[in-house]
């Protein structure tokens, strides 16, 4: 079997997407608001777990397949789930957990339900193992900028077997009230569905409810450590579920020997830590926001769809600027050394309104965003009447 891929635009003076990551990868004054990482994080316990695990070679071993007993229940605790009602495998990335979950619970004739605007590589996914994705536009202000119970509703059919439920939404930030969340959850149990909850971005909410303790038997819920954690490279995250869920997921690993030892090390270091950094990363997040509402509300033809955002992240519609995505993109890396990403990355319908921006990077480096912004669209305006 071979599986489509689309091919993602590679940025002018670059021969390949590969080449122009590695670019950034290694340009150290980068202001990175392109991935969504987080530069916040400076938890010395994550460094040392690091470090103490590379002194003591524990590279040289394998780990146990499942993940360390200790990393499994700190999981499970910090979603205050009952370990007596799910399981978890911990994995070498959510993006890993994603895919597991979707080809274990998809199969040839069954659909998905996701948003439009979302994260496409699940779309991706589901495509390879089901029959097709109904992406539901959800780009406007009368569903609030997300995939409320309502559309889910409108758009089931009998061969539904999955709801993408991105929770803080990526790319837009928007998250579900805990009724919306309970709601969610009947619908999975009277239609027999499977609510596939991507939680990355729980911990810059304000609030955040979890499906799974409403629908137990019907969610599987993903778990990233590269986001609050700071962790993007060292490629870890989690799958948790019922036991019965867990079951193909577990008989579908590929990993079977274990997942990076020194990165399970770091994740226990950090959920050791959590509670002393976590409201400090998420008030200085809260106070980017709103140094780049002062940009965008500064610029004629700009604004925030959604504000505060619940996530790292949030969009900057450009769509009555007359400035294209991928030109203020572009602009922004080449002369102002600013990496944010066009929309078409999270939106085939609607990423040509669009930038996306993260700000869980230092205050400073948000303060050159938004006295950058105006001034990028202003020119390029200008650029585009000569």
């Amino acid at each position: 079997m071979v599986f489509k891929k689309k091919e993602k635009r590679v940025p002018s003076g670059f021969n390949t997407i590969n080449e122009f990551f590695d670019y950034l990868y290694k340009k150290e004054d980068l202001i990175w608001m392109g991935q969504n990482t987080n530069h916040l994080q400076k938890d010395k316990g994550i460094e040392d777990a690091l470090i103490a695990g590379a002194k003591k070679r524990d590279y040289c071993k394998y780990p146990p397949p499942e993940g360390f007993p200790e990393l499994k229940e700190l999981i499970l605790k910090d979603l205050e789930l009952d370990p007596n009602l799910f399981d978890v495998q911990v994995t070498a990335s959510a993006t890993e957990s994603l895919y597991l979950a979707i080809s274990t619970s998809l199969y040839h004739v069954t659909n998905t339900i996701a948003s439009d605007p979302g994260y496409l590589i699940i779309n991706n996914f589901c495509n390879r193992f089901g029959n097709h994705v109904k992406e539901v536009p959800i780009y406007n202000e009368e569903c609030g900028y997300k995939l409320t119970p309502e559309l889910i509703k409108e758009n089931i059919d009998m061969e539904t077997k999955l709801i993408v439920l991105i929770d803080p939404l990526n790319p837009i930030g928007t998250a579900y009230t805990k009724d919306e969340i309970k709601e969610i959850a009947e619908i999975a149990k009277e239609n027999n569905i499977i609510v596939l909850h991507d939680i990355t971005y729980k911990d810059f909410a304000r609030d955040h409810t979890l499906v799974a303790k409403y629908a137990p038997e019907h969610t599987i819920t993903i778990y990233s450590f590269s986001k609050i954690f700071g962790m993007a490279g060292l490629r870890i995250g989690a799958v948790i579920s019922s036991p019965d869920l867990m079951r193909p997921i577990r008989a579908s690993v590929i990993n079977d020997l274990g997942t990076n030892s020194l990165a399970q090390e770091a994740g226990i270091a950090g959920l050791h830590s959590k509670s002393s950094w976590i409201e400090d990363i998420k008030e200085t997040c809260f106070k980017n926001q709103e140094l780049i509402k002062e940009a965008v509300d500064e610029t004629p033809g700009a604004f925030l769809p959604v504000y505060p955002s619940d996530a790292n992240m949030m969009v900057i519609d450009i769509s009555q600027t007359g400035v294209k995505p991928e030109d203020l993109s572009e602009y922004l890396l080449e002369e102002k050394n600013i990496f944010v990403r066009e929309g078409n990355y999270t939106s085939k319908r609607f990423g040509d309104r669009y930038i996306r921006v993260s700000y869980s990077i230092p205050t400073s480096e948000v303060m050159e965003f938004r006295n950058e912004f105006k001034n990028a669209i202003l020119t390029l305006q200008r650029k585009n009447k000569k």
